[in-house]
């Protein structure tokens, strides 16, 4: 066999795993992304939410459902159990986020979540930092790589917990 051949993974979640993975390799920056990424999933689910529809036609959050609708495509795609998964994560995120819409209004379901994503953010830059990890984020090459960080800290559970993907 030719040495200079790459064996491409059976299924495109692991090519894209493995990518990932590749750039996350310091426990640290691992345990911050385990943290960070469904914290920034979430505020980009409500900073959505906030973004008003004509009622009569969608209800509120609207352009999050379809948000999420698009991304659990991709997912299910990539990989049934991953898709089943974040199904249940975007379900999960969805209800607290109408919970809080409804409990507290627009105006408090912004803030808290432009609040969110700013600390997020700014804790996986610090993981990528030279005092962690010392390379830049996979997004920065390639976009998709913002979709990818919520399955890769799934199949994290999914492997604590003796399932694959």
């Amino acid at each position: 066999m030719n040495a200079n051949v790459e064996i491409q993974p059976d299924r495109p979640i692991d090519h894209w795993f493995a990518s990932y993975s590749n750039d996350h390799r310091n426990q640290t920056n691992q345990l911050i992304h385990v943290f960070a990424v469904p914290l920034i999933l979430w505020s980009v689910i409500a900073l959505l939410w906030c973004i008003p529809v004509p009622t009569d036609l969608l209800g509120a959050g609207a352009w999050a459902g379809l948000a999420c609708f698009g991304a659990w495509m991709f997912y299910f795609n990539a990989s049934r159990r991953i898709g089943l998964g974040m199904l249940a994560v975007f379900i999960a995120m969805l209800w607290i986020t109408r919970w809080i819409y409804a409990s507290q209004g627009t105006q408090f379901l912004f803030w808290l979540a432009v609040g969110v994503f700013v600390v997020a953010w700014v804790a996986q830059f610090v993981g990528h930092s030279k005092l962690y990890e010392g390379k830049k984020p996979s997004f920065f090459t390639d976009l998709r790589y913002l979709l990818i960080g919520p399955a890769w800290v799934l199949s994290k559970l999914y492997r604590k917990l003796g399932w694959g993907w």
